[in-house]
């Protein structure tokens, strides 16, 4: 059975255009990539797919997503079979205030050392075009998904 992971996409309208949320992939793997994903995590067992999306984003981000309505994207699939539950949420953060969780591996591999590493590196706003050309290609869907919406 694959690995169903939940998040949430955050977007604002407080500007001009429609802006999202993205966080940059860390830990020492990604550090010479741009690899650029909405906040998500492992659902647990017990946990709906909607909790297990608010609790990886405040973990990966250290920002609380206030509740209220959460417009529900759908799943995508990603490259490896990952499926991928997401719900758009309104919502603003000052990026200067990103608090990234942390999560521990074996650095550098077969070395014996564990390490701790940022889940993300880095989070920014972007514009829907820059974000499609920007986010894993297997995320893309879920930009159009909330455009969709017509979150303005």
């Amino acid at each position: 059975m694959p690995i169903t992971s939940a998040g949430l996409l955050v977007y604002r309208t407080a500007r001009t255009e429609l802006e999202v949320l993205l966080g940059r992939l860390g830990g020492p793997l990604w550090a010479k990539r741009e690899h650029w994903t909405i906040p998500k995590g492992i659902v647990e067992d017990g946990e709906s797919e909607l909790e297990a999306a608010y609790r990886e984003f405040r973990e990966e981000t250290g920002w609380a997503v206030p509740r209220g309505p959460a417009a529900p994207l759908g799943e995508i699939r990603q490259r490896g079979g990952k499926r991928v539950v997401a719900w758009a949420v309104e919502g603003e953060f000052d990026l200067t205030t990103f608090q990234p969780g942390t999560f521990q591996m074996e650095w550098p591999r077969n070395s014996g050392r564990i390490g701790e590493f940022p889940e993300l590196s880095e989070v920014r706003w972007f514009d829907l075009a820059t974000a499609a050309a920007t986010i894993n290609p297997a995320q893309a869907p879920l930009l159009d998904r909330l455009a969709a919406y017509g979150c303005r």
